[in-house]
């Protein structure tokens, strides 16, 4: 275990967005009602031991975690960057469904950053007996604390979920019911929470930009996540390349980057390229790279010019894609970004 910097209190930032840790039981009701995050130690005394000081934010009013979208996504970047000097470390509080689509999300907008921001959340309810989000959230809180040297032990985007610390952009959701809910298959932890917190520093991103904090808060959500499967149809693929306004496409393909050997397949996905639409690679496989060009199913892809999306998951590629193609308006650049590992989230 690290030690924690004692050169003076540490200070955390809890955001709450929404999602099921931040629910208690009303009494009269026995309906479920957002946590009043003004009293937090109340519900979660085990915090005051800390020494810390904490401090809160609510969403009001609070966010379920399948309305999420870019504008939560700024808002939750812009309440880092307001608070970035008063705080070591941030915690945001958020519903599992689409967090690690926030997690990716945040870290390609947070440019520059230097302390911790950890999405944590939980399978059930803050005020339930068996809560995963009791230890979820105390965990978090001393991540987003610890330091080495004055100097923060995680600098990342992060999720923190049933004792184990992963980098944000390389997660996905995989179970719905237990509380292990998510995994980094393509990544190893950052760090693993037992007895003590062992931290891999070598799997850890240590920057060495010492420019301000810096927002990027532009997304252009005109993006597709197109499914290959046996028996797709042409009318289909056309529907969804043609659509209105489309810029870029994530292509979720076979294995290693594989698509059927259909001749109208590569005809459309040729035309939605000289039209500007972008197009990445990504694998259906939860673990794994695509390797485009390995087996003559995925050759025909390359020579129409769709990208490797390499070894990122599908939440990190559609974030990116939206990511970049609101940042810049040359598409050689995006191209060249996608290609490229932003803040982490492909292997070089």
């Amino acid at each position: 275990m690290t030690e924690t910097n004692k050169t003076s209190q540490p200070a955390v930032l809890l955001v709450y967005t929404g999602g099921t840790i931040g629910m208690i039981k009303d009494h009269k009701t026995g309906s479920l009602k957002p946590v009043n995050f003004d009293q937090i130690l109340e519900h979660i005394p085990e915090l005051a031991k800390f020494g810390y000081k904490i401090d809160s934010v609510e969403f009001n009013p609070p966010v379920d975690s399948s309305d999420v979208n870019p504008e939560i996504w700024v808002r939750i970047a812009k309440t880092i960057q307001d608070n970035y000097s008063n705080y070591d470390g941030f915690v945001i509080l958020h519903g599992t469904d689409t967090m690690a689509y926030s997690a990716s999300a945040l870290s390609f907008m947070l440019e520059n950053l230097e302390k911790p921001v950890i999405f944590t959340g939980s399978q059930l309810p803050i005020g339930t007996l068996r809560t995963d989000g009791k230890e979820n959230l105390i965990s978090s809180v001393e991540i987003a604390a610890d330091k080495i040297n004055n100097r923060a032990v995680v600098p990342e985007v992060c999720i923190y979920f049933e004792n184990k610390l992963f980098r944000g952009n390389r997660t996905t959701k995989h179970n719905a019911e237990y509380f292990n809910a998510f995994r980094s298959n393509n990544y190893p932890l950052l760090a693993e929470a037992g007895i003590n917190i062992h931290y891999n520093f070598g799997a850890i991103h240590y920057g060495k930009s010492e420019e301000k904090l810096f927002v990027h808060s532009k997304f252009d959500t005109n993006v597709a996540l197109l499914k290959i499967f046996p028996g797709i149809s042409k009318s289909f693929v056309e529907s969804v390349l043609t659509t209105t306004g489309l810029r870029g496409v994530v292509l979720e393909t076979f294995g290693a980057g594989n698509a059927p050997t259909l001749p109208w397949l590569s005809e459309e996905i040729k035309k939605a390229i000289k039209k500007g639409i972008v197009l990445i690679n990504i694998s259906q496989c939860p673990a794994g790279s695509v390797q485009m060009g390995l087996y003559q199913t995925s050759m025909e892809l390359l020579k129409a010019g769709v990208i490797s999306g390499r070894d990122m998951t599908s939440e990190a590629a559609i974030t990116k894609l939206m990511w970049l193609l609101g940042q810049f308006p040359d598409i050689n650049e995006i191209v060249e970004s996608l290609k490229t590992s932003v803040s982490g989230e492909i292997n070089n």
